[in-house]
């Protein structure tokens, strides 16, 4: 086994902080310990760390790679509601990708996930041109050649062929390994009919969910005009509130829906800097706390720096119930937490946690701190020096370096421009 150890870090794992420790890894975790008990052992692969911290890889709950060619794109635009947003931009862009760029799509969301420490991904994908095969193309892009960790699934909805997307989901649930597994994907329930809720049921085996839930009010507006009941009861009458399950934003649920979850082993994953970009709402994570309902954090696909998510979650969630003492450094890292445990559990591996036996999966920051750090405070120091413009040195997926000194293992180069002639041919199609 190749072995390397990381020397002189500070070392946090939202739990506990080592201020000049060593990390002994392989694919796995081998030791982690004060520098003081460190003995060098011949043949490791030593790299002084001294002004570094290392962190678990970061993880983002809820993103869609597909909104990759989003960025610069430009279509008529003038949306009055949720629904307009959906019309107007995302649905003409996922309806004219083919399988060349969801590839694209795909291998620029490695790169740029890489340059923002995010080791684990869980996306939610849509394409209207492909739909079998569409998620080992992602699988390829992402996990093949980004060497990241990936889950994924297909957005089942009344827009495509429901019967191929079902199958698109049935099949790549078939098999997973340590580094892909896959969800059984719906988009909401406003482009779901009964009859596709029906057959998804018919085919679910018990294996989890990710949807879009009570996004906008539309949601829970079109649910009652459709079946006399609201989102989260709807998805309870066709059995499909799972275990492991992500219903995405959940901004206008109410104590009754909340009630339906408790208990069911699913997580809300809250998306809060697209929630307050759409105008629909803000989570109401006071509500999921007072259910016992964990929450994930992700993206929604807006860009992929995930500590952007993470400070405007904490910071949101004091507006929203304006006090300054609502919302805290412990809530949110147990946020993050959560979507570690989870992609632990659908992965079948062990993350997030700087700890023997756990995956060697890092994001190393370099930080100074420009006052004293210890194990009081070095929460405050993560949050406010490291999240607020991460310095992003070295990532690594199972001992391996996805980054080494600042260089990312991929041709960002090649696949820049690759990318952009694929995407003149993408937004030739919306017109």
């Amino acid at each position: 086994m190749d072995v390397k150890v990381f020397t002189n870090a500070m070392i946090y794992d939202y739990d506990r902080f080592i201020k000049n420790g060593y990390i002994r890894f392989g694919k796995e975790i081998v030791e982690v310990d004060d520098m003081q008990n460190y003995k060098e052992t011949p043949g490791d692969e030593v790299v002084d760390l001294s002004g570094y911290l290392v962190l678990p890889g970061f993880i983002n709950s809820h993103m869609h790679i597909y909104s990759t060619f989003a960025r610069g794109m430009i279509v008529p635009y003038n949306p009055q509601s949720f629904k307009d947003i959906l019309l107007q931009l995302w649905w003409k862009l996922d309806a004219k990708l083919d399988e060349e760029g969801i590839y694209y799509s795909g291998l620029v969301s490695a790169v740029e996930l890489i340059k923002n420490g995010v080791t684990t991904v869980i996306d939610h994908h849509a394409s209207g041109m492909i739909i079998k095969g569409s998620l080992n193309t992602l699988k390829k892009a992402v996990v093949d050649e980004g060497k990241l960790r990936g889950i994924f699934c297909f957005e089942t909805s009344d827009r495509f062929n429901v019967d191929e997307a079902i199958e698109e989901n049935v099949e790549f649930m078939k098999e997973s390994s340590e580094k892909h597994a896959g969800m059984f994907g719906l988009h909401a329930s406003l482009s779901l009919s009964g009859e596709t809720l029906k057959k998804v049921s018919e085919v679910l085996n018990g294996n989890p969910i990710h949807i879009h839930v009570a996004e906008s009010y539309e949601d829970e507006q079109d649910s009652m005009e459709k079946s006399g009941t609201r989102v989260v009861e709807r998805l309870e009458k066709f059995g499909l509130l799972t275990k492991n399950s992500i219903l995405a934003h959940c901004v206008h649920i109410n104590e009754h829906e909340a009630s339906l979850l408790k208990d069911k082993g699913i997580y809300i994953a809250v998306n809060v800097t697209s929630n307050m970009n759409n105008a629909v709402g803000l989570p109401k994570t006071k509500l999921f706390k007072e259910y016992g309902i964990p929450i994930v954090i992700g993206n929604d696909g807006l860009g992929y720096n995930i500590t952007r998510d993470w400070m405007n979650l904490y910071f949101s969630q004091k507006l929203l119930y304006e006090t300054p003492t609502y919302f805290s450094m412990d809530d949110l890292y147990e946020g993050i937490k959560n979507g570690y445990k989870l992609a632990s559990e659908l992965l079948n591996v062990k993350l997030g946690k700087i700890k023997e036996g756990y995956k060697a999966d890092f994001t190393v920051v370099k930080y100074t701190p420009p006052t004293p750090v210890d194990e009081t405070n070095i929460a405050g120091h993560v949050f406010f020096g490291v999240f607020d413009k991460p310095d992003i040195r070295y990532v690594l997926v199972d001992g391996e370096y996805l980054m080494k000194d600042g260089k990312i293992h991929l041709n960002e180069e090649e696949i820049y421009s690759a990318a952009s002639k694929v995407a003149k041919k993408v937004w030739k199609r919306l017109k």
